[in-house]
């Protein structure tokens, strides 16, 4: 007998309410919940096709030991844990703590167990290699906001349901549903600003699904610093800031006006290719009406100086009298007791404080824990103390994601040590000693702690887990319990919590992801605080009285950014000698022997790496392909679906293009997440994207440096937006002599 269960998404961050429908333990199908307060029905074609994610025919179910030969064999998960136990224990008496390391994937932060576990049991063992994904995607953001506010986690959202006037900025929303912010149905969401007589204003190269429903702003890639601080040198110059408002609210307010004086519309326009007036207008509008937002991601964090971009438009929010304001850029609010005691605390802890320590290559910071990635590959093959030895990668496919990934593919092979815990078999665990099968959401419960603070409309769910694991898969923090097993004897503070989680079992009371997230839930907003707040939430009312979720608020409160701020006197820090000074950065001539300018996007239909085995997501014969103005095909001599070669000075890629006015001359848009080259058990996805150069796609990353010198300074992030390329047709003798796809001549 079939039953329907409800749930929501774990894919990306407005975390949709889902219906799954199973029968014999068994998921037969999954549909969006109509009844569920904010989505109401909406999900995507990704959500949609999960189903035939967690019942691949590909898909990991048993644990697997590569076999002398390279090939794999299937084990039991205890010989896995006893053979990866004591080579650990091996390195670790070998080495030291400081050579074993963990990488996590985008997929981890939506798993609350995921997320805790790995990075409770990585700081214990006092190892500074520690990666994420984060340093191609998010980690400036925490930088900035640990220069502006004093700690990294505060992040100013927009508030989409009552702003009048949002520019979006390096951001495709219609595609990517949000980020660095939940907001379910955001499409509506946008369209509902314009039916109320407001504006979308869309900044982008690329003419992208947001910017066709709205108005579009074409930029020059990673000039976004520069448009900014002309905002800013408008609003200054013209009168139009409140400097005495400014004054009470932030330091550093007079040395960012004289800053700001060098960039007028009229110089930064060479650079940005925006009409001065039009800046002007912009400026004009974001303090004049009286709910207005500015809002950027992906597009504003990838460039050369990603991390002062981010805190340009907080500033821009601030100066034009938008942050923590109704209908403006607001903070979202835990209501836990004493978290802004919490956070100052924390920052006093080495690994969570910005540069509290430094990567060994390179002597990059170190950001909420984590170091640069793209320096993995120098950090295994770089002889000394600390050389990275054994490495743990769940969720993840580095070689896909960091730069020069064939740099690490060849470094993977030098460690003592790998393993993997993922759901398929990938491009970075095909040179793994041993592959781990881990859950699917749907085989786990959850309570998604990192996005309470991120709903535009404060809000909170939980889901048991709706199927039993597939085969033989474990959740990633149950392993986790395992290894701090095996690492008791070699490590004081692992073995203190090894102690405490033998007696919490024996006590019947151990500790969980559910355990602590229902700490949270009773606390924070909403929370029945242990029985002191009559009919408020715990776990268990959320999973029993609240299926669809519950809204915790009727909407962001104004008046949180003094809870924010961890500096002792309360005010924002506009000034940091270390953001002032990548305004030098911004100097920079453009590189004449590469005239194009790369810029990354995302597909409808596809989540990075992981989601291209699903037949439902490969419909319409999709193809990998450079999308390019036609002015610039038609001088290179290229024509719709011609091959064609792309270049950087860090390695070259070749693969069709698509000729197309939705983008700006002088810019190439290539879609990340590509490069399946035959590894595992990818049958659709290297299937997928054929042409005659082979299947799977290519590796747009294969582009991208990995050298620590042209890394972001303050963040560590890879350099994805902006790169200096140049596209020259591939001849017919080429393809012949079978051209190496996605190559790298580093």
């Amino acid at each position: 007998m079939a039953l329907e269960k409800h749930t929501y998404c774990r894919i990306c961050e407005p975390l949709c309410g889902m219906i799954a429908t199973v029968e014999d333990d068994r998921l037969i199908s999954l549909r969006p919940d109509k009844d569920h307060p904010l989505s109401k029905g909406f999900a995507c074609p990704k959500g949609i096709a999960f189903t035939e994610i967690v019942n691949d025919p590909d898909r990991l179910r048993h644990p697997l030991r590569r076999r002398p030969e390279g090939d794999f064999e299937q084990i039991s998960w205890d010989t896995a844990l006893s053979e990866i136990g004591d080579r650990l224990v091996d390195v670790h008496r070998t080495h030291g703590a400081g050579s074993i390391g963990w990488y996590f994937g985008n997929p981890a932060t939506f798993s609350t167990g995921h997320t805790l576990w790995t990075a409770i049991f990585m700081n214990l063992l006092g190892t500074p290699h520690v990666y994420s994904a984060g340093s191609q995607d998010v980690n400036n953001r925490f930088v900035a906001s640990h220069f502006l506010y004093g700690n990294p986690v505060t992040a100013p959202i927009p508030d989409i349901n009552r702003v009048d006037y949002l520019m979006i900025i390096g951001a495709n929303p219609i595609v990517s549903h949000g980020s660095v912010m939940s907001s379910p149905r955001i499409r509506e969401g946008l369209r509902a600003i314009t039916a109320r007589g407001g504006t979308v204003l869309v900044v982008d190269p690329r003419h992208t699904e947001t910017a066709r429903e709205f108005d579009w702003q074409p930029i020059t890639p990673d000039t976004d610093a520069l448009f900014l601080l002309s905002l800013l040198h408008v609003m200054f110059d013209e009168g139009l800031a409140d400097e005495d408002r400014l004054r009470r609210q932030a330091r550093g307010v007079d040395e960012l006006k004289t800053t700001v004086a060098a960039y007028a519309p009229e110089v930064t326009a060479a650079r940005t290719d925006i009409d001065p007036g039009r800046v002007r207008e912009i400026a004009r509008s974001l303090v004049s009406t009286q709910r207005a937002a500015v809002y950027g991601r992906v597009g504003t964090s990838l460039g050369r100086t990603g991390t002062l971009t981010t805190a340009l438009l907080d500033m821009v929010n601030l100066v034009a009298g938008n942050l923590d304001v109704v209908g403006g850029s607001m903070f979202g609010d835990l209501g836990i007791p004493g978290q802004k005691l919490g956070v100052t605390a924390l920052q006093k802890v080495s690994t969570f404080r910005w540069a509290g320590r430094r990567s060994r290559v390179g002597n990059l910071p170190q950001v909420l824990g984590t170091a640069p990635a793209s320096l993995m590959a120098k950090e295994i093959t770089t002889p000394g103390k600390g050389q990275l030895r054994a490495l743990f990668v769940s969720a993840g496919n580095p070689v896909l994601s960091v730069p020069n990934g064939d740099e690490l593919r060849s470094a993977l092979d030098e460690l003592d040590l790998t393993v993997s815990l993922d759901i398929y078999r990938n491009e970075t665990n095909a040179h793994a000693d041993y592959i781990l099968p881990a859950t699917t959401m749907y085989e786990r419960e959850d309570f998604l702690l990192p996005f309470q603070a991120l709903f535009t409309t404060p809000f909170k769910q939980a889901t048991e887990a709706v199927i039993p694991p597939q085969g033989e898969a474990r959740e990633e923090w149950t392993v986790i319990n395992e290894l701090v097993g095996a690492l008791a004897s070699q490590n004081l503070l692992i073995r203190s919590l090894h102690t405490t989680n033998t007696l919490a079992r024996r006590f019947g009371r151990p500790v969980t992801p559910r355990r602590v997230s229902d700490l949270v839930i009773r606390l924070g907003l909403g929370g029945d605080r242990f029985g002191l707040r009559r009919g408020g939430l715990s776990y268990r009312r959320l999973i029993e009285e609240h299926p669809h979720g519950a809204v915790v608020a009727d909407g962001l409160a104004p008046g949180q950014l003094s809870k924010n701020i961890t500096f002792l006197d309360g005010r924002i820090r506009l000034t940091a000698p270390e953001l002032m000074a990548e305004i030098d950065r911004l100097e920079v001539e453009p590189d004449s022997g590469f005239p194009l300018r790369l810029i990354g996007m995302r597909e409808i239909r596809s989540e990075n790496s992981w989601q291209h085995n699903a037949p439902m997501l490969l419909r319409g014969g999709r193809s990998h392909a450079a999308r390019m103005h036609p002015d610039d095909a038609t001088s290179r001599g290229l024509a719709e679906g011609d091959l064609a070669t792309v270049e950087s000075r860090h390695g070259r890629i070749s693969l069709p293009v698509t000729i197309t006015e939705d983008i700006k001359p002088g810019v190439v848009a290539i879609p990340h997440g590509w490069g399946h080259n035959g590894s595992g058990g990818w049958t659709q996805a290297n299937a997928a994207a054929g042409n005659d150069l082979g299947t799977g796609g290519v590796n747009v990353n294969a582009l991208i440096s990995s050298d620590p010198a042209d890394l972001e300074r303050l963040a560590g992030m890879a350099n994805m937006t902006g790169v200096p390329i140049q596209v020259t047709a591939l001849d017919d003798s080429r393809v012949r002599a079978g051209v190496s796809v996605g190559s790298s001549h580093n």
